[in-house]
């Protein structure tokens, strides 16, 4: 018994080590010495073999075209171009503002693509694939395809659970407890240079251990675009895990509300070393304030960038939904950034109403792996005569143009709301004034 423990102490020491060197060290200086890429490459064709055979069992039979297409062709035209050309149809044509019964197969279309296929709530479900990628939950209604392809599914169950997963939990523990620990350290040296130096290489150097703990394969493009102190980043959001993310090219100051729990841990750690801007429950509403200590610190040039997801609420990474206006009204300088999760080795979206934070970060945990693209765009303006809500419209719509995304003017709180009056009645005042705008018209000839 003795000499069990000897050989598994030996072995717990060797697997520290080998963590340590390996991944732990090369993560905190920036560099990798090729194992995650070597990794990747034999994931990808894995994965190319196994959607070829799935072609050879079913017969070479057309995949099922992804969802992020979508089931129903939409039409970009307006309620007044659409109605125009289905009014056009008719044998004698409308004079002035007459109501046309044939309208109502307009409303009756547009009602039953909503019920098919909205345009709200499938962006708040997970991307369905062209074609599997060995994970269980992309794939339902799995049943028998192949020996072979059972033989390296069950591999992949056993590489995940019992190989990754471990690692994963190990270098994300380490990482979180480094941030804690780091930055309560750093937080009683005195306010001069270098405590802000060691502050912002503790963030970036936890960020990137934690970002290892994903597997995380990241590529960031323009780079000569990132965020400047003074500014506000703006970006698309997906998941909490877009912090690590955009974390591991630079620290930001993150604005959020004051949390309890590890979250809560976390934040007052955080903000011991780094001029973070966290609110209480009650401070949230108030929006004068909320303005006042966000111009406060973008005004303090010294400041690092303030990273704010104005999305609201996390997205499936197929769309771009409404930007609240509020950090557009301060007149700060906007850097835009684009973020694009590959879903072929794993799903980055938080569905934040069906798992809890411990559930999705342990479904992350055993993906494959974690593949993104950033983009940083070129730094945006308000412009002359143009409102906070065209501003923030303007800016998603650059985000969506870069990273591939549907630009959806949608309400993203939506996703746990009712769409309010206004909307309907704004939708019910355009019809009308199409009948009785022409109607008056007429009348008046």
């Amino acid at each position: 018994m003795e000499d069990f423990w000897v050989f598994a102490l030996w072995a717990l020491k060797t697997w520290l080590c080998l963590l340590i060197g390996l991944i732990m060290v090369p993560a905190m200086f920036g560099f990798s010495l090729g194992i995650s890429e070597a990794y990747m490459n034999i994931l990808v064709k894995t994965l190319e073999w196994a959607t070829l055979n799935i072609q050879k069992v079913t017969d070479e039979r057309t995949l099922k075209p992804s969802a992020s297409n979508g089931l129903i062709q939409r039409e970009d035209g307006s309620m007044e171009k659409e109605l125009e050309e289905l009014r056009s149809s008719r044998p004698k044509p409308l004079v002035g503002g007459d109501f046309a019964l044939s309208d109502c197969f307009y409303f009756t279309r547009k009602g039953i693509e909503s019920i098919v296929e909205d345009e709200v709530t499938q962006r708040f479900t997970s991307e369905e694939l062209v074609s599997w990628n060995l994970l269980t939950r992309t794939n339902n209604d799995f049943q028998y395809i192949s020996l072979k392809l059972t033989l390296v599914y069950g591999i992949g169950i056993f590489v995940r659970y019992c190989i990754l997963a471990p690692l994963r939990i190990t270098l994300a523990f380490i990482g979180l407890s480094w941030l804690v620990i780091g930055t309560s350290a750093v937080g009683l040296l005195p306010n001069w240079r270098m405590k802000f130096w060691l502050s912002e290489w503790v963030h970036v150097m936890c960020y990137r251990i934690c970002a290892r703990g994903l597997s995380a394969t990241i590529r960031y493009h323009d780079r000569e675009n990132k965020p400047q102190k003074g500014g506000i980043c703006v970006a698309n959001h997906t998941s909490p895990i877009d912090i690590v993310i955009l974390c591991n090219d630079g620290c930001y100051a993150m604005v959020g509300q004051v949390h309890g729990g590890l979250i809560g841990v976390l934040q007052r750690a955080m903000v011991r070393s780094c001029p973070h801007v966290w609110f209480e429950r009650a401070e949230m509403k108030d929006r004068h304030l909320v303005t006042k200590r966000l111009t406060d610190h973008v005004n303090d040039k010294e400041k690092l960038p303030i990273l704010i997801f104005p999305e609201g609420t996390c997205v499936n990474n197929t769309s771009v939904m409404m930007f609240k206006k509020g950090s557009f009204e301060i007149g700060a300088t906007i850097y835009p950034v684009a973020i694009k999760y590959d879903p072929n080795v794993g799903d980055a979206f938080w569905n934040s109403s069906k798992h809890s934070m411990v559930n999705y970060l342990l479904r992350m945990m055993t993906s494959w792996a974690l593949v993104c693209n950033v983009w940083y765009l070129p730094v945006m303006h308000q412009q002359e005569g143009e409102d906070a809500v065209q501003f923030a419209n303007r800016v998603k719509s650059a985000i969506a143009r870069r990273g591939g995304l549907v630009d959806l003017q949608w309400d993203g709180g939506l996703k746990r709301s009712q769409p309010k009056v206004w909307f309907k009645e704004e939708q019910q005042k355009q019809y009308s004034s199409m009948v009785v705008g022409d109607d008056s018209s007429s009348h008046s000839d």
